[in-house]
């Protein structure tokens, strides 16, 4: 490793509390939407504007609400629905395991009525600015009274809508199957059945190189900027394009130059215009995703490693998650795994079994489709057993090899998940690769935190034993974990015991 330069960096932040357990909800995350009554008056008003957003292509943009109401009170609110028509009448049979409020009839996010109005209960009169990004439907604003728990609707306001709410947005990278593809999605409001799905993508500067159906990787070369562009062809012939995004290729294994990694777990979203969500767990992710965005001229892949965005069901929180952390995950590789809060649910084969997830396995195995195609045999045609199989890989990346487990799957030794570990540790070539990493969500090493520590096991149930000598094995270098929301760093140990040539045990999952 002479002359090696590695710059290895993780988002490390100190926590007041510890905790393995699902979070609680933020006391503004307890809207009784399902308990709503109706008390529209004409005296009663709210106004949004503009009523067209993204003109200009932009993928947000902030409206202006004006207000009033005759019997005003400091715990009037309003509420954001999307689509428009939020009528708890349009909402389809519910899974039984999940409670109100329903996902199509709750806000997306909702603010106080006197946030930005002081004088609000006095005049009756206020306004507000927030935040809307395009996901696919058009918007409307509601202003009650009766506050959370007693809410009474009493004016809705005109509708806003994005110029095109089906444009692609939100492209986000990955490593392909091999070091030198790059693997793109995105979100759009089309429909196969509407228009096809493409990408335009050529070097920096030159001519384009080509275009490939949405999800085919792009084949890439060494050191080479590529410039590229999301694309929708309608079946009358018109393009439908985003804007123009770029990335920088990938180093090949073994590389020797500057390779700096971001790793971190359980960041969660949160929203610029203060207001508040439903799971509104981490509204501290903005310096976080700050943060990284300053810093992107010194960042060459982010592993985020479990609980993405805490969505737990509610779909609209994935679009705010995605748009979040765009600037991020169109150029440079955003690599995830799956954690608790988006793949453990009853019945669906997670290991475990609970409700973290929130019926959230869905829209996660959207978002994750491709990463999915890329775990080995059982997923690797993209069927549906696949797919609701496992989420474990391994990628190169210049002088590391990673290797990303499922800890929502069973990963003891004997189960198709323990084979793949196994395999990905032992086929490196550490000659070109020095650097060994292993990453999971749960703490399958070793942990202080107090529920851990109460069992007396200093880690996930059956997290190590399986596990540790496989790591001894092929001599591991580093496991980083999330889920506890703490930062703590192991000696190298090996079955407690600590010895110097052995690997070292990371939590890196902050509590923003």
């Amino acid at each position: 490793m002479v002359g090696l330069r590695l710059i290895f960096s993780a988002i490390l932040l100190l926590l007041a509390f510890q905790e393995a357990t699902s979070h609680g909800d933020n006391p503004l995350s307890r809207i009784a939407i399902h308990k709503s009554t109706f008390a529209l008056t004409d005296l009663a008003s709210i106004k949004a504007s503009p009523s067209v957003l993204g003109l200009t292509e932009q993928n947000s943009g902030w409206v202006t609400l004006e207000y009033s109401n005759p019997i005003p009170s400091v715990d009037d609110w309003i509420g954001v629905f999307s689509p428009a028509n939020f009528s708890a009448s349009t909402c389809p049979s519910e899974n039984p395991r999940v409670y109100p409020p329903l996902l199509c009839s709750a806000p997306i996010k909702y603010q106080y009525a006197n946030y930005s109005s002081p004088k609000y209960k006095d005049s009756g009169n206020g306004s507000l600015k927030l935040q809307l990004i395009n996901q696919r439907s058009d918007f409307s604003f509601a202003l009650f009274a009766g506050g959370f728990l007693n809410p009474k609707l009493v004016a809705v306001s005109n509708t806003v809508a994005f110029s095109n709410p089906n444009a692609p947005v939100y492209p986000r990278l990955a490593q392909g199957r091999t070091w030198n593809e790059m693997a793109i999605t995105w979100t759009s409001g089309y429909g196969i059945n509407e228009a096809e799905p493409f990408i335009e993508w050529a070097p920096e500067g030159g001519k384009r190189q080509g275009r490939g159906k949405k999800w085919k990787t792009l084949e890439i070369h060494l050191k080479e900027w590529y410039s590229y562009k999301l694309g929708h062809k309608l079946f009358n012939g018109t393009c439908i394009w985003s804007q123009q995004y770029q990335f920088r290729a990938s180093p090949y294994p073994g590389q020797n130059s500057v390779q700096r990694v971001v790793i971190f777990g359980g960041m969660g979203k949160g929203e610029v215009d203060g207001s508040s969500e439903y799971n509104d767990f981490q509204p501290g992710s903005l310096n976080t995703t700050k943060q990284l965005i300053r810093e992107l001229n010194n960042i060459d892949i982010v592993f985020h490693i479990g609980d993405i965005c805490y969505a737990n069901g509610y779909l609209s929180q994935w679009d705010q998650f995605t748009a979040q952390i765009e600037p991020i995950a169109s150029t440079v590789p955003y690599m995830i795994a799956s954690g608790n809060h988006e793949r453990d649910w009853p019945g669906t084969g997670s290991f475990y079994g609970n409700m973290d997830s929130g019926e959230n396995v869905v829209f996660w195995l959207r978002l994750c489709s491709m990463y999915l195609q890329r775990t080995g045999p059982s997923s690797a045609q993209g069927s549906l057993s696949g797919i609701f199989s496992f989420h474990r890989y391994s990628t190169d990346y210049g002088m590391f090899r990673f290797c990303v487990a499922d800890t929502e799957h069973d990963w003891r030794e004997g189960t198709e998940q323990y084979k793949f570990i196994e395999n990905c540790l032992a086929s490196v070539d550490r000659q070109k690769q020095p650097w060994l990493i292993f990453l999971a969500h749960r703490v399958l090493g070793y942990s202080s935190c107090i529920t851990y520590a109460i069992e007396g096991s200093f880690e996930e149930p059956m997290g190590r034993e399986s596990l540790q000598k496989l790591w001894q094995k092929y001599k591991v270098d580093i496991a980083m974990y999330g889920h506890v929301h703490n930062y703590e760093r192991t000696c190298p140990i090996y079955q407690i015991n600590i010895d110097d040539f052995l690997h070292i045990h990371l939590l890196i999952s902050p509590h923003c």
